[in-house]
Order: C-alpha cells, then sequence, then structure tokens
C-alpha cells in the first residue's frame, strides 16, 4: 500500500488517507468469510437502531432495468457508513450490477468502493441463513431450493455453518443448471433437481426461493405444516413468490415492516402490517417467537437494509487493509 491505513480493531479508528480503495468481486472474494459475516449481520440486527431513516429509492428504467439506491447505511459502532447504487437487468450476466461507496462518518472520506453484485449477495445470502436457521424447526432435514442462482448459494452456504440437513431438492427453470447446483450442494447428502416449484416445496422442511417471478410460484398448498420458508425474491414493487393465501395463512417476518408494505411481499400481496408477526431483528433480541408450534408455517421475507452493506463493506474494508488486497486510487487527484 502507498499509504498505511492503521486499523484498531472492527469498530476503532483509523489514520485519515486520501486515496480509496477499490476493491473487486474476485478482492471480496477472498477477503469476506461467512462464519464472520454472519456474526457482524447478528450484531447488526442486535444493534440500537440509528435516530435517521434509512432511504430505499427505486426507479424504473427505460427497457428492462431498474435502478435502486439505499442509504445510509450505519451500524452502532462503527465510525462508517454507506451508500449503495445498484442497476438490475434480469437478462444481463451479472444481473445487478453497482457499487457500495464506503465513507468515513465523520470526514465523508470516501475510504473504499467496492462490488455491490457481491456484497448484496454476501448480506442478503447470509442474514437469510441466519433467519432460517432461527426460524425452521429443530428438526427440519429437508431442503428445497426454487432458482439455483448466486442468492440461494449463499443462503445454502451460510446455512451449513448453522445447521446440517439431509436431503437438497432444487428447482430451476434451466435444467442444468439446477442439476449442477444440487451437485455443487449436495456435500455427500442425497441431491436432486425438479422443473416444478411445487413438488419442490412439498416435500420440504425448508424452502428457500430467490427468482425474478412477477406471479406467485407457491401457495397454501404447496408448503407442508411446519414448514419454513424463506422468499428473497419479492424485493421491489410487483415481484411475487408466494401467493397472498400462503403469506396469510402462515406466520410471516420481515427485516423491516414499512418497507415490506412499500417494495415487499406484504404490499405486493395485499396484505397490512397487522398480517406481519414482526421482525428478524425481535425474533433475535427475544422480543417476540420466531414460532410458536412446530406445525406453524413461518416465512421470512426480507426486502434488504443499508446497514447489511456496511456490516459486510466495513469487515471487508478491514480484512483488505490488514492483508494488503485491492487498489487504491485517488479520486482527489
Amino acid at each position: 500500500m502507498t499509504r498505511e491505513n492503521a486499523m484498531r480493531g472492527l469498530c476503532g479508528s483509523w489514520t485519515m488517507t486520501a486515496v480509496t480503495l477499490l476493491l473487486s468481486r474476485s478482492d471480496l472474494q477472498q477477503l469476506l468469510d461467512v462464519g464472520t459475516s454472519i456474526e457482524a449481520i447478528r450484531q447488526g440486527f442486535l444493534a440500537v437502531p440509528p435516530d435517521i431513516a434509512a432511504r430505499r429509492v427505486y426507479t424504473n428504467l427505460p427497457g428492462p432495468g431498474t435502478a435502486t439506491a439505499l442509504l445510509p447505511g450505519l451500524v452502532d459502532g462503527i465510525a462508517a457508513y454507506t451508500v449503495k447504487v445498484n442497476a438490475k437487468f434480469p437478462r444481463s450476466q451479472p444481473a445487478l450490477r453497482g457499487v457500495v461507496c464506503l465513507h468515513d462518518i465523520a470526514t465523508g472520506e470516501l475510504l473504499a468502493v467496492l462490488d455491490s453484485a457481491t456484497v448484496t449477495a454476501w448480506r442478503t445470502g447470509l442474514a437469510a441463513a441466519l433467519a432460517t436457521d432461527i426460524l425452521a424447526g429443530p428438526s427440519a432435514t429437508a431442503v428445497a431450493v426454487i432458482g439455483a442462482g448466486a442468492q440461494s448459494g449463499l443462503v445454502l452456504r451460510g446455512l451449513a455453518e448453522l445447521r446440517s440437513w439431509d436431503s437438497l431438492t432444487v428447482c430451476d427453470l434451466d435444467p442444468a443448471r439446477a442439476a449442477a447446483f444440487a451437485a455443487g450442494h449436495a456435500r455427500g447428502r442425497p441431491a436432486d433437481h425438479v422443473f416444478d416449484p411445487r413438488e419442490a416445496a412439498r416435500g420440504a422442511d425448508i424452502v428457500v426461493i430467490a427468482t425474478w417471478s412477477r406471479a406467485p410460484l407457491l401457495r397454501a398448498a404447496d408448503v407442508r405444516p411446519g414448514a419454513h420458508v424463506t422468499s428473497l425474491g419479492a424485493d421491489e414493487p410487483g415481484k411475487a413468490e408466494l401467493a397472498p393465501d400462503l403469506l396469510k395463512s402462515a406466520r410471516v417476518l420481515v427485516d423491516d415492516i414499512p418497507l415490506a408494505l412499500a417494495s415487499g411481499a406484504l404490499g405486493t400481496g395485499g396484505l397490512t402490517a397487522e398480517d406481519a408477526a414482526g421482525t428478524l431483528s425481535q425474533v433475535l433480541s427475544g422480543v417476540i417467537p420466531g414460532r410458536t408450534s412446530p406445525a406453524e408455517v413461518t416465512i421470512y421475507t426480507p426486502v434488504g437494509l443499508p446497514w447489511q452493506d456496511l456490516a459486510l463493506a466495513w469487515a471487508a474494508y478491514h480484512q483488505a487493509r490488514s492483508t494488503n488486497i485491492g487498489n487504491e486510487f485517488d479520486f482527489l487527484a
């Protein structure tokens, strides 16, 4: 590094530096650790919420794309904040592109610019893994994945750190991708792939669904009693993976109720705030129970919160400065 940035612990301070650290996807894949990231996300859910309203700005673009900005990412005890800008184009590869900007909270200095696709996949997938482990029954052993993309892969990587399971069924529009996903995440367990989402869900204790769907893929009759469903696709207005009858018959947890009404599954499904049991933060802090009976169907359907970007970006930045990973650039030169 041309200028040393002396880090003093995950929530510590550093000496001023005029340069910005650029962290690519490959950099982040070296820097991020599943176990450490899950713990950072857990602590974020338990942290005291900042007295500043987070904003999620969403707009359709001409053509097939959308743009979303999330700001500010704040976590009590971290001396930085994030601003994230994402563009989503479902037909592109990768479908999500953008940046996460990490700023010094005292000066506004741009500490790092990170690939948002990687940060988003990790923070969403690992937060979902945490929720899935908390909400699924202790005897849940059969897992189904609907949508064999990177997001589902991160959920399973995180879930493997938290619990074990006996079998895996994968459903995707592309049979070859479903088969490859099943083989890659089987880890010696029985694994299969199917084409029908309902068939995948009916035999599962845990269902992870992460798709671009704008029409419900699962209804109440498709989910067995006592199952848990984690639905990640309903993160923008109009996107829907679960039918209203399933949402209304289950115990639904979200990451933020107003956002779930404005941009997530509650609003798209025509539900109200009273139809949500509460938030994952309330469950983790012991304010409300995760599930109330073994036969109850639980659902976690988040929209995504700005502080989650900070939790992962801060951990990656700290690790990058300790290991000399990344490239420095002086925007003010």
